[in-house]
């Protein structure tokens, strides 16, 4: 059955969410071959029983195929499922650019992408996304810098953009993160100093900053990161790490650096040095 006769067919059936949004989820199905998803979908059934769609009201609010063998592009119509507040699409096989449209779901709270083979820069105006409170996307193949307008996203708690080919300065602006909580931007190409304004996040409770091309001192504002439970900072090009001795360090529960350069800055941290395992695999969602 060709799409155009889905469509059809899906109008007078499907009554439960508008035409358009049926529109969308079958172009979506096609475009990362739905016929070979782990769970497909049975297209003569209404959306309420395809796998991984919540409807709410008759709008589309959840689109959760975490884990479901995806291939192919995320096609941009799906910044029009203007109701959607989760979207989860980590560990699959989706390639193609990040999608520029999805930063018009001003509704999005959680945007996973994870664990994909998806590239291209960031677009400037994910800032838009004003309702955004967890945004991970690592183990991809996103270029480019950081977007500025990602400390306008004043809910966002995690920030996981590990593994990834992101270069260029960390913004200032993620300063003005008032909740986040985690950051990770382990293995990039991120350079300059890391900016004083980070030293603002007063909740946040991890911190990876390693393998990079960081450099500069420790900015002193970390001893106002009181919160801070894990903190990695190795295989970077740091001067110094003196400014850590006005960190209160007992709360750590991880803190990994460059051993030989810290001993040239002070003799004694109040830290046990823990080498944590790799944990840019995890996928804490537990209602995938």
């Amino acid at each position: 059955m060709g799409l155009l006769c889905l469509l059809l067919y899906c109008k007078s059936v499907f009554a439960q969410i508008s035409d358009s949004e049926t529109e969308i989820l079958l172009e979506f199905y096609e475009k990362t071959n739905g016929s070979e998803w782990t769970n497909s979908w049975n297209l003569s059934e209404s959306p309420d029983k395809w796998y991984g769609i919540t409807i709410v009201d008759g709008k589309l609010t959840r689109l959760d195929l975490f884990g479901n063998n995806l291939e192919g592009n995320i096609p941009e119509s799906i910044g029009k499922l203007k109701n959607l507040t989760h979207l989860n699409l980590a560990f699959n096989s989706l390639t193609g650019l990040f999608p520029k449209d999805i930063v018009n779901l001003s509704k999005l709270k959680t945007l996973k992408i994870e664990m994909n083979r998806i590239k291209g820069a960031l677009p400037e105006a994910i800032g838009k996304m004003e309702s955004l409170e967890e945004f991970t996307a690592f183990n991809n193949f996103l270029s480019g810098v950081l977007p500025g307008s990602l400390g306008d996203i004043k809910k966002l708690r995690i920030l996981n953009l590990s593994s990834n080919n992101l270069n260029g300065l960390i913004p200032k602006s993620l300063g003005s993160l008032e909740n986040l909580e985690s950051l990770g931007l382990f293995e990039n190409a991120l350079e300059g100093a890391i900016p004083s304004e980070m030293g603002r996040l007063s909740k946040l409770k991890e911190l990876v900053l390693a393998n990079n091309q960081l450099g500069g001192a420790i900015p002193v504002e970390f001893g106002q990161l009181a919160s801070l439970r894990v903190l990695q900072l190795q295989n970077n090009n740091f001067d110094s790490f003196k400014n850590l001795e006005f960190m209160e360090t007992k709360g750590l529960l991880a803190f990994d650096y460059d051993e030989k350069s810290l001993k040239n800055d002070f003799k004694i941290i109040n830290a046990t040095k823990t080498r944590m395992a790799d944990t840019k695999f995890e996928d804490d969602d537990n209602d995938h």
